[in-house]
This record gives C-alpha cells, structure tokens and sequence, in this order.
C-alpha cells in the first residue's frame, strides 16, 4: 500500500487543478493544504527512520565496547 502521505500529496495536487479548472479558489486552496499535510507526513516518516538508524548505529557502536 502506498504511503499516505504521497496519497494526500497526489488527491491535492487533482483537487488543485479541478478547482483551477472549475474557478474555485476554495477548493484549489484545499487542494494545496493536503498537498501540504502530505509532504509534511512524508518528511516526517523519513526523519523518523533516520532516527531510527541513527539508534541502531549506536546499539552496534555499544555493542562494540562491550567486547
């Protein structure tokens, strides 16, 4: 199943252009707020699996220590 984030990014960028198409600043900013709610998912799901690297560095790196 596709990320969700990458799922909002996409139904805004279509809700942006129908309301472009139909002349409805309302929903084409509605399209870009979920645009937007769907890079921020997206960013937030990569620095957390940074994070999550970044704490198995330092198990392997205590791990290390310990021999």
């Amino acid at each position: 199943m596709p990320e969700s984030g990458k799922v909002d990014e996409i139904k805004g960028r279509v809700e942006e252009a129908a309301g472009a198409l139909r002349d409805d600043e309302e929903q084409r900013r509605k399209g870009q707020a979920d645009q937007s709610s769907g890079k921020l998912k997206q960013a937030d799901k990569k620095l957390s699996d940074a994070a999550d690297e970044v704490k198995g560095a330092f198990k392997k790196i205590k791990g290390a220590f310990k021999k």
